[in-house]
């Protein structure tokens, strides 16, 4: 029995945002969802497996998400530590005037 070759057609392209090292969520979508689409449906991913890779999105989610309010805090402590260094430099020094008392 001959067997015909399988193609696959459907162009699957990912394209990361950002830096060309780095994918994201939505890329990280893409390439289950294709997973998905592709998986011979007699021999279907291992559930754990699926469960395994859904339990690391979401952890990659939070992690992205706690990096990203990380980021925020350190600008805005950046921020406020430059505007104190200006005024610090743009307040004058108090002068000190020593007074005497006399006694007699």
């Amino acid at each position: 029995m001959a067997v015909s070759s399988v193609t696959n057609n459907s162009n699957v392209v990912l394209q990361p945002k950002g830096s060309a090292n780095q994918m994201g969520q939505g890329d990280f979508l893409r390439l289950m969802t294709a997973q998905l689409s592709q998986q011979d449906p007699f021999n279907p991913v291992d559930n754990q497996a699926m469960v395994a890779q859904m339990a690391q999105f979401s952890s990659l989610a939070g992690i992205t998400e706690t990096n990203t309010t990380l980021q925020q805090i350190s600008e805005q402590l950046k921020a406020q530590t430059d505007l104190l260094k200006d005024i610090k430099a743009a307040t004058p020094a108090p002068t000190t005037t020593q007074t005497t008392t006399q006694e007699g």
